[in-house]
């Protein structure tokens, strides 16, 4: 994904010079967001089940008033704290665990890029503005270029986010239950 910045001057403004041009671009993205958005969603649940079963098998009810309105990045840091208990107190090595941490956080920070877009101010090179950044430089507008393809790769990655969880989490109960 690309990225641009433009200098705030006075008042908050997107330059959009040909608005069908744009329209064509969301037109076409807007299946992708959605994807985006119901995959991250399952991923996430599987994240809930997961830490739900390390407080218990027998019920999710304990995991779940844990987890009750706590943020997906709370819940990857609570996941991180138990498995890095386990494997340190455990005596468990699994391979890739810090790049499934790696991941699970990488997929967080880019659906909130996309949720948290403003897809309405998205010019005709497909430029969506994304945040303010104030400093001691000033005030900059932050644009990313979410490309057909850069989507399908955030999605992309979900699946694979998810797919590596699971594989995590069987591994580790292999291990843990059969040693």
């Amino acid at each position: 994904m690309k990225q641009k910045k433009k200098i705030f001057e006075q008042h908050l403004y997107h330059e959009i010079e040909d608005e069908e041009k744009a329209e064509e671009y969301l037109d076409s993205s807007l299946p992708l967001i959605g994807l985006i958005v119901m995959y991250f969603n399952g991923l996430e649940k599987t994240l809930d089940g997961i830490i739900c079963e390390i407080f218990t098998d027998r019920t999710d009810s304990t995991g779940l008033i844990v987890l009750h309105k706590m943020s997906y990045a709370t819940k990857v840091d609570l996941f991180k704290r138990f498995s890095d208990d386990l494997h340190i107190n455990g005596d468990i090595k699994i391979d890739e665990y810090e790049n499934l941490i790696s991941n699970l956080k990488e997929t967080g920070r880019l659906r909130n890029l996309v949720v948290h877009a403003d897809w309405e101010n998205t010019d005709d090179d497909g430029y969506t503005y994304v945040n303010l950044k104030i400093s001691a430089n000033g005030m900059e507008q932050e644009y990313i270029q979410f490309s057909e393809d850069s989507l399908k790769e955030i999605i992309e990655l979900i699946f694979k986010t998810r797919i590596h969880l699971s594989d995590y989490w069987e591994k580790r109960n292999e291990k843990l239950y059969n040693n």
